[in-house]
């Protein structure tokens, strides 16, 4: 069973799903996983861990299946020589996020990958458009880790409506399910990107702590905020904030943000100990809202069979209605 759209079209894959490029704990072991099931991969390179990302690569050299590589814009401004090992691996695609793409589209687009970017406005994807994106990635404020204050529904067909059909569009943010993924597709979209949902699998390299706090996760367990930026010293650029698990440390902090400030130097040092210790009380389960819809960790390739079999049944049940009522 597969789900055909411009977006598996344009990668070659058989099913519209993708996995967030999540920094660090998206290695290559889930990249594959992914990419061998019929969804597309993203290898997680995020700040720029030019040791991790090597190895990595590496792993990743002679697989059939194709993959992507993801960036935080921002961050791999500072340090541009990471885009040539992520090139050098040969993805079918490089995913930009949070930050201008245009200095590093030519590189990439020249070497014969796909360019996707995460967009959380129309004034990004205007960018991105400039900047030759061939995917969109509309993120709503439901997803975890680091975005902007847009919701998923309103996000998603603003970006639809501005690009027009020119380059296919993808939705992220508090998706878990088939139901997501049809009601995605739905507004417009031609496939999910999924963190969360992801992070709670077998391949994924997170914590298992980590992963069993999310299943254990009821809806509206996780908030979008400065807290986890703020904690571990580590400020972002405007707009973008983190959604994570609340924890002790959210629950300390929230509504007290100028005291941790004038703190950051003690609150910093206790939470890097933290999460050395894999004291998740402290440190950040980043999660996104679709964590209430999450209770197990099984393999990506079973992840992916469960949406796309639950969204296709929902497609079919809407075309079927669709045609009797024109009967």
């Amino acid at each position: 069973m597969s789900i055909s759209t411009p977006l598996t079209s344009l990668l070659g894959i058989a099913h519209p799903i993708l996995s967030a490029p999540m920094d660090v704990i998206a290695g290559a072991r889930l990249t594959e996983a992914v990419s061998a099931a019929g969804g597309f991969g993203i290898l997680g390179g995020g700040y720029g861990d030019k040791a991790w990302l090597t190895q990595e690569t590496a792993k990743l050299k002679g697989v059939s299946a194709s993959f992507g590589i993801g960036f935080i814009t921002w961050s791999l401004a500072k340090r541009p020589e990471l885009l040539d090992i992520a090139l050098a691996a040969r993805p079918r695609a490089i995913m930009l996020s949070f930050g201008d793409p245009r200095p590093f589209a030519a590189r990439i687009k020249s070497s014969g990958a796909l360019l996707i970017c995460q967009v959380q406005d129309e004034a990004m994807a205007r960018q991105a458009l400039d900047a030759g994106a061939d995917l969109l990635i509309a993120q709503g404020s439901e997803a975890g880790g680091h975005g902007a204050s847009r919701t998923t529904i309103d996000i998603v067909p603003a970006i639809i409506d501005l690009v027009a059909g020119k380059v296919p569009v993808a939705a992220a943010g508090g998706i878990g399910d088939g139901r997501g993924l049809a009601a995605m597709m739905m507004l417009g979209a031609s496939g999910v990107l999924l963190g969360t949902r992801f992070y709670a699998s077998q391949e994924c390299d997170g914590a298992e702590e980590a992963k069993k706090r999310i299943c254990a996760a009821t809806s509206g367990s996780s908030v979008r905020s400065i807290i986890f930026d703020l904690s571990r010293n580590n400020v972002w650029p405007a707009p973008f904030n983190g959604r994570c698990l609340i924890n002790d440390q959210a629950r300390r902090w929230m509504g007290r943000e100028i005291e941790l400030m004038q703190n950051v130097t003690a609150v910093a040092a206790e939470y890097a100990a933290a999460r050395a210790a894999g004291n998740f009380d402290i440190a950040a389960v980043i999660a996104g809202e679709a964590v209430g819809l999450i209770h197990d960790i099984p393999p990506a390739a079973v992840i992916i069979d469960r949406i796309v079999t639950e969204a296709d049944q929902l497609l079919a049940g809407r075309r079927n209605s669709s045609a009797a009522s024109r009967a």
